[in-house]
């Protein structure tokens, strides 16, 4: 976390519009003016923060305590910290460098709110979702724009940035859809990248276990008033069983141009995957292989004026393949057979599945402050298209696939219209805040649906709020819940969205020593969409509007900042525990997503600087999922079992000198077998080591 130095003497006056003003947030922002003498910009402030930062002296720790005027986003209305009535997580580039994770997915392990059922290891694949929802449920955005994939949840991070160029990860959960629209149904994921306005470069290279090799490459620089980021990232493994192997690039390259009328900010990312996956989707077939290609770019508009108004345009892009059988491992035998290993590939298996989705959206969004309180209102447009040769209806002319010897011969979109409007009232320790998203999608019979929200909290002193909040919300099935046709799988074209209301109320803690939080949640949710089938010894999944899914929780969290209040030499210790029950109001079905949530989830961390430079991060994560899998042995099912709990063990050790920095990390220290989905059985002790090198330029 950058240290901001001015002089005080001459009454220097520093003025927040973004963090830094440096880089998209979508849930932080400060708009007010601070006066201090030297700060230390930390999110401490927003309670659920996950931070392990190395303290100077007790001045400066004192100084990150006083911030109580920060501005947040996690409304339509920019309000401050201590009057927001949500939940908001936040994982700071500090924690980012600590943590023993080399992914977005493996670092989102360690939010209690959040379930990460890795398929692929690394980055490769992942569904990720919040408290008890399903990977469709949660939106992902990246830099304050969804890019969320409308084909399918499980594309939803393939992302072109690295961590390496992540600045923080933002976690609102809960219902979002009167923020962000549509699909944020249970939550949303905000992955905000690095904008520096220093000269500099940076090269980190490592590798590890199973022929894993990461390298990164990245510099910014300043023209003018003009700040940029270029950054390239690979990384490969031989895979840790027998088809997982993976191979990774991505290029990512970002502008930010600072005006008297306000901020313009543009993004371009490419990513490319190819990897094997071994019982992905059916353990009937474990030599499936997978390769996608996402481009995204977008351009954003801040004024600064009596009516702020924050324009943005954005295009994303992609591509992707799936064999279910990996014919570029099948060699051709005398017998005019072709065989890999012990399988043979069939006769009947003609060629890959393509797909290409194509997504433009525009949005305005607008707030002014004035006597009555702040009012927020906008308008948002998104088209989401798909091309295929087995998701859609049939195309009148077939497309050619781009790169490839096959045509698309299906094809659908459709148009999605949001209007936002919310209003925020701040009378002495009371906020309300209340708005309402109204939403028409094409080519549906549901005509124009409103779901509204109201949010009250009440600072009981300076360091207890109390809150509560009620927002209602909807998920649209993606392309493959309607129209998927696989040997394993069904689509069901007459589904309808997913609606939910969610009731939430908690107390917020923040003290000098402790930080933390206690919620409950209760969410009622109506034609939940799952993949289910009627008898387990069934082998096709359909998706189907289930009648009711309701879910009660609670979460608990505190952080000690012991080192933050005593000094370096004591650890910071971090504990949070989400517990989950989740019922259905049909039990006529096996389920395949939505009722195989987390009930138990413990995460805890100690984070110790053993001595100047050098830090040992030690986390540990226990998991108790519902619901049970057809389990599969020589690719035919033998009956179905519960998902067992179990305890992992991460560790990292950072050394840090001068522009060097060197770690070693160990994931699955005790080398625990575990899987998140069935059948997927996930890596064993993984040790990785690696050097970064900084160096800046004036």
């Amino acid at each position: 976390m950058k240290n901001l130095n001015f002089n005080h003497d001459a009454q220097s006056v520093l003025t927040f519009r973004e963090w830094g003003r440096k880089n998209y947030s979508s849930f932080l922002t400060v708009r007010k003016q601070i006066v201090i003498s030297v700060l230390s910009v930390v999110y401490f402030l927003s309670t659920p923060i996950i931070t392990m930062a190395t303290v100077q002296d007790t001045s400066e720790v004192k100084m990150e305590y006083d911030l109580d005027e920060i501005e947040v986003s996690a409304q339509r209305t920019p309000a401050l910290y201590s009057q927001v009535a949500r939940i908001i997580s936040v994982i700071e580039r500090k924690e980012i460098e600590a943590a023993p994770a080399q992914s977005v997915q493996d670092l989102l392990e360690y939010i209690a709110a959040i379930d990460v059922r890795q398929r692929g290891t690394e980055g490769v694949q992942a569904d990720v979702s919040v408290r008890g929802g399903t990977f469709d449920q949660t939106l992902i955005l990246l830099n304050g724009i969804n890019i969320t994939d409308p084909q399918t949840g499980h594309h939803n991070l393939n992302l072109p940035v690295s961590l390496a160029q992540i600045e923080r990860i933002e976690i609102l959960e809960g219902p979002a859809a009167r923020v962000y629209g549509p699909n944020a149904f249970s939550g949303a994921v905000n992955i905000v990248t690095r904008q520096s306005a220093n000269s500099e470069i940076s090269a980190a290279v490592s590798g590890g276990s199973f022929g894993y090799f990461d390298g990164n490459l990245s510099g910014s620089f300043s023209t003018g008033k003009m700040q940029h980021m270029l950054a390239f990232n690979g990384k490969r493994s031989d895979g840790y069983t027998n088809n997982t192997d993976f191979d990774e690039l991505n290029g990512f390259y970002s502008n930010q141009l600072n005006t008297e009328k306000g901020v313009l900010k543009f993004q371009l990312g490419i990513s490319e995957k190819g990897f094997g996956a071994n019982s992905f989707y059916t353990p009937k077939y474990p030599n499936q292989y997978e390769a996608t290609n996402t481009f995204f770019t977008s351009l954003k508009w801040e004024g600064n004026g009596a009516l702020h108004l924050t324009p943005v345009v954005y295009y994303r892009r992609h591509q992707d393949r799936f064999e279910l059988y990996r014919t570029d491992k099948y060699q051709p035998t005398k017998d005019g057979y072709n065989v890999w290993q012990n399988d043979t590939l069939p006769g009947w298996y003609t060629g890959h599945n393509y797909h290409l989705t194509n997504v433009y959206g525009a949005n305005l969004n607008s707030w002014v402050k004035w006597a009555g309180g702040k009012t927020a209102f906008g308008v948002e447009f998104r088209r989401e298209q798909i091309y295929s040769n087995t998701l859609g209806l049939d195309m009148d002319e077939p497309k050619d696939v781009p790169g490839e010897d096959a045509q698309f011969t299906k094809s659908d979109d459709r148009n999605i219209v949001s209007g936002f409007l919310e209003h925020a009232l701040y009378i002495q320790n009371w906020t309300f805040t209340a708005g309402l998203m109204a939403n028409y999608i094409s080519g549906s019979d549901l005509g124009l649906n409103v779901f509204p929200g109201i949010d009250v909290s009440y600072n009981v002193s300076d360091a207890v709020k109390l809150y509560s909040s009620y927002n209602t919300s909807l998920r649209m099935p993606t392309f493959t819940d309607l129209y998927y046709d696989g040997p394993s799988n069904i689509g069901n074209p007459d589904l309808k969205p997913e609606k939910s209301a969610t009731f939430e109320g908690g107390l917020k803690l923040n003290s000098g020593l402790v930080r933390g939080h206690a919620v409950v949640f209760y969410r009622r949710g109506k034609d939940i969409i799952d993949w289910v089938k009627e008898e387990p010894t069934s082998e096709v999944w359909q998706p189907q509007n289930l009648t009711e899914i309701n879910n009660l929780g609670t979460e608990i969290q505190a952080h000690l900042l012991f080192r933050n209040q005593y000094g370096t030499q004591y650890p910071n210790v971090q504990i949070s525990y989400l517990y989950n029950n989740v019922e259905k109001g049909n039990a006529d079905f096996v389920s395949n997503y939505a009722l195989d949530n987390l009930k138990h989830k413990l995460v805890g961390s100690v984070s110790e600087q053993l001595v100047k430079g050098l830090q040992l991060d030690l986390r540990f994560v226990f998991q108790n999922r519902e619901g049970t899998y057809t389990q599969f042995e020589d690719k035919m099912p033998v009956g179905e079992v519960a998902y067992n709990p179990f305890w992992i063990f991460d560790g990292k050790l950072n050394y840090q000198r001068n522009k060097f920095t060197i770690f070693t990390s160990i994931n699955n220290i005790f080398d625990k077998q575990y899987n998140d989905i069935g059948n997927v059985i996930q890596p064993g002790r993984w040790f990785k080591t690696g050097v970064i090198y900084k160096i800046g330029f004036n």
